[in-house]
């Protein structure tokens, strides 16, 4: 499935944020660039993509960092949002303490 593929680069381009505790401009830049590589790849429209990290850097660089999160879990949290949001779905995040819950919705195809 093309979601399999997709996942996997973004987890390896996430995986390199994770150590990190906290984020520079050219951090997010980098990661971004993956992000738009691994879309494309994916046969993701360039003008969507394109539109799609614009949205998302905006939102990570200027980003509070909630208290429970880091700053790399922050921008995977931007991204699934936006990602989400360009789906037409929904995206419910719970947080108690050391427990969440995240609820997907997206429409059937």
């Amino acid at each position: 499935m093309a979601f399999e593929g997709l996942s996997e680069k973004l987890n390896a381009t996430f995986k390199h944020l994770r150590g990190k505790g906290r984020l520079s401009e050219e951090d997010i830049k980098l990661a971004m660039r993956e992000v738009r590589l691994a879309l494309l790849e994916a046969d993701v429209s360039y003008k969507v993509v394109k539109d799609f990290v614009k949205t998302v850097s905006e939102r990570a660089v200027g980003a509070e960092v909630l208290d429970s999160l880091t700053p790399a879990q922050q921008v995977i949290k931007i991204v699934n949002e936006e990602l989400v949001q360009l789906m037409g779905g929904t995206f419910d995040l719970s947080i108690d303490g050391d427990l969440f819950r995240a609820d997907i919705t997206l429409p059937r195809a």
